[in-house]
């Protein structure tokens, strides 16, 4: 198991990255609108203990859209989202796909975070961060998830919890 670590404060909407006990950084983030919980087609965000299960994105440029985990080629601009439907979801620049480590908790059934597809990810940068807002990720300005991207490892804990 990794040194390393992610502790993401549901009530904060902070992310702080450990090596050890050492705080390496902090970040702000974006929650789930609909608040904390597991259930299934929710669209909030899940408690407790999680690994990254997945990295998604090595190398795709600041902005790369994805859809399905999967970069679509284009590149996120006010004036592209301006082509596109009101109200979608961005993801964009890295994607970081959680896994529960709590059977009947965050893993198996109705509440597993990996089937609900719950990532940290990239988001507009004019996406107001430090508040609720997603659909059940952790949402980061692009730059941060791409710093953080760089220094964790698949197998790396990451703790959802409420203030």
């Amino acid at each position: 198991m990794s040194a390393t670590r992610l502790e993401i404060d549901i009530l904060r909407q902070r992310l702080r990255h450990y090596a050890g006990t050492r705080l390496l950084r902090e970040y702000w983030v974006s929650t789930a609108r609909n608040g904390p919980g597991e259930v299934m087609d929710s669209e909030c965000t899940p408690r407790g203990r999680h690994a990254i299960a997945a990295k998604i994105g090595a190398d795709m440029p600041p902005g790369s859209v994805f859809v399905g985990r999967r970069p679509t080629g284009e590149i996120y601009s006010p004036a592209f989202a301006a082509t596109q439907p009101p109200g979608r979801d961005w993801i964009l620049t890295r994607i970081l796909w959680l896994g529960g480590l709590e059977p009947g908790v965050n893993q198996g059934g109705r509440v597993d975070s990996h089937a609900r597809y719950i990532y940290l990810h990239g988001t507009p940068d004019e996406t107001p961060l430090g508040v609720p807002g997603s659909r059940g990720c952790v949402r980061m300005r692009n730059r941060d998830i791409i710093e953080l991207f760089d220094r964790v490892e698949v197998g790396d804990e990451v703790f959802l919890y409420v203030g």
